[in-house]
């Protein structure tokens, strides 16, 4: 028995495999590596700053993150680092507990990560609903934009918890006191990314901006917020973690972190699969990668990391082959952590958010979201849903509120996707019948047939039922049904007695054997059982109707007929 769980936990080690893919054409490796380094850099300084710890914690986070998540991850292509969506969960944290609490819940995510992976959790992240996930991109890209406004504004960040509601502050702190500076740097990155985006998108235009912003306000000596002075190196936190009386008050911040790094971390690693050719990533080790990487990171002073899919879009598009690139990728912006930290405080915070706010309408593809919302008005209600909880709650919450939603009206789709039909007599009558009998055995017998799952909604068919007009026998045909809960055996057995209520007789023919259970437990065909109501098709049970007829002197005994042998 230990042998299984042995070569479950070597499943979620690096293999051979790993290497000799990293040493098969390590200079495309190399290429993708330094490219996507280029276009992570500014990303780590914004969400850092905006996490509330700080440009060195993003820079750390997407060094040591990377790395690790690179080396241990289940996706060759994925890049890890600090995210806009875990800023959003880290901001109320942060304001909560302080620098401390958000570096406590990275380590508590990231052992509920690696308690995911051993659970074999990950493979469950493949039927979230694409319009939740729709939703839940569009909600982040416009929590992401709102974020950014107080630092290109240039105004101070306003306090509150609804990132909307600290925008507004910021928009009318701006305009009792504009500043244009800041205003028209923000502005001008943001174009130029999004410009340069569309012309030349295989140029990394987000560092290029920010270096032309950084050059403009040095030498016109503009008077900017700058992201100051940076530690030139990895350290251990000064901080420490928060104390264990209080831990408990953590466990939910903590379990979000983790879900929404799974969530955006698989999402991410499935679209570096489409993207690529020959690469499936393994669900649970790559929760087991990031679990290690949130385990680790906040050692060093930096925050809860997931996969980044506009970083491994940007790796897979620049021709990476393996982890190499982002091993890469982390290397060199150590490289800069070490070499070039002054120059990196000199970046003006505007600039930042200029590039964030660009990353923020890049994020929305807004062809996938109006095929989406034109697909189904389900599609359409749970995406808008999503977006909109993402704004007012908090992303875990929003993803939550859209798979119940999403689960809810898909039941209720399939529930009312059964049909009650009523069929002709001829193709099941036994023996061989004139069209005068034919029309006589109408006159009395009416033969209804339900098709699909008998569930909720089934209340539905006894309306219809109820309007049958007067018959001696009604039968009902069960053999399409496909499913019955409690609430639609009990809808049944209402039809059925308020038939027979009204002087009918009613048969059942067809029920599945899977089916005869829920009948048998809420009591709706014990009665009918019994009295030899029950046939296992339905041309015995127009047989049975017929002799019914026959007894109460409905039929003449001219039209009986002696059904077929079995």
């Amino acid at each position: 028995m230990s042998a299984v769980p042995g070569a479950r936990a070597r499943a979620l080690l690096p293999a051979r495999a790993d290497l000799a893919a990293m040493l098969h054409q390590p200079q495309r490796d190399l290429l993708a590596g330094l490219t996507v380094a280029i276009v992570a850099l500014p990303l780590a300084l914004g969400f850092g700053i905006s996490s509330g710890l700080g440009a060195a914690a993003g820079l750390t986070t997407a060094v040591v993150a990377g790395a690790l998540a690179a080396v241990f991850g289940g996706s060759g292509l994925q890049v890890s680092g600090p995210t806009g969506a875990m800023t959003v969960v880290l901001v109320p944290i942060m304001h909560a507990h302080g620098a401390s609490g958000v570096l406590t819940v990275g380590l508590l995510a990231g052992l509920i990560l690696i308690g995911m992976a051993i659970a074999r959790v990950g493979r469950y992240m493949a039927f979230v609903p694409a319009s939740v996930v729709e939703g839940f991109t569009l909600g982040i890209a416009c929590v992401i934009g709102l974020q950014q406004l107080p630092a290109a504004l240039g105004v101070d960040t306003p306090d509150g918890d609804q990132v909307a509601v600290v925008a507004a502050r910021a928009v009318a702190s701006f305009a009792e006191h504009p500043h244009w500076v800041a205003l028209a740097v923000a502005g001008g990155v943001a174009i130029l990314v999004l410009a340069g985006a569309r012309i030349r998108p295989t140029i990394p235009f987000s560092i290029l901006a920010v270096v032309a912003a950084t050059v403009i306000v040095e030498v016109a000596g503009l008077d900017v917020a700058r992201i100051g002075e940076l530690p030139a190196g990895l350290a251990a936190p000064s901080l420490s973690f928060i104390e264990l009386s209080t831990l408990w008050s953590l466990a939910g911040p903590a379990l979000a972190v983790a879900a929404l790094a799974a969530l955006e971390s698989l999402l991410s690693a499935a679209v570096a699969d489409g993207m690529g050719v020959n690469h499936k990533h393994d669900p649970d080790r790559e929760l087991f990668g990031q679990g290690l990487a949130n385990l680790v990171t906040p050692l060093f002073g930096g925050v809860p990391a997931t996969g980044a899919i506009a970083r491994t879009a940007v790796n897979v598009r620049s021709g990476a082959g393996s982890r190499l690139a982002a091993l890469i990728h982390a290397a060199l912006l150590a490289a800069i952590i070490y070499t070039a930290a002054p120059l990196v405080g000199r970046i003006p915070l505007a600039a930042l958010a200029g590039v964030l706010l660009a990353t923020s309408v890049r994020m929305v593809e807004v062809g996938s979201v109006r095929t989406m919302a034109r697909a189904t008005r389900s599609d359409a209600i749970v995406l808008a849903l999503t977006a909109i909880a993402t704004l007012a709650l908090d992303l875990v919450k929003a993803v939550i509120l859209g798979l119940v939603v999403a689960g809810a009206l898909a039941l209720r789709s399939v529930a009312r996707s059964a049909r009650l039909r009523q069929m002709p007599l001829h193709p099941d009558l036994p023996g061989d019948h004139t069209a005068e009998e034919r029309a006589l055995l109408d006159e009395h017998i009416v033969a209804y047939r339900i098709d699909g799952p008998l569930l909720f909604a089934a209340h539905r068919f006894l309306l219809e039922l109820s309007e049958v007009a007067h018959v001696s026998v009604v039968i009902l045909r069960m053999s399409a049904v496909t499913a019955i809960d409690a609430t639609g055996a009990l809808v049944l057995k209402d039809a059925i007695e308020k038939l027979q209520h009204r002087g009918m007789t009613v048969l059942i023919s067809g029920i599945r054997p899977g089916h005869h259970k829920p009948l048998d437990a809420l009591d709706v065909i014990n009665t009918l059982r019994t009295e030899g109501r029950i046939f296992p098709n339905t041309p015995e049970a127009i047989h049975a109707a017929r002799s019914h007829l026959h007894h109460n002197g409905l039929l003449h005994p001219s039209t009986g007929h002696t059904p077929p042998a079995p």
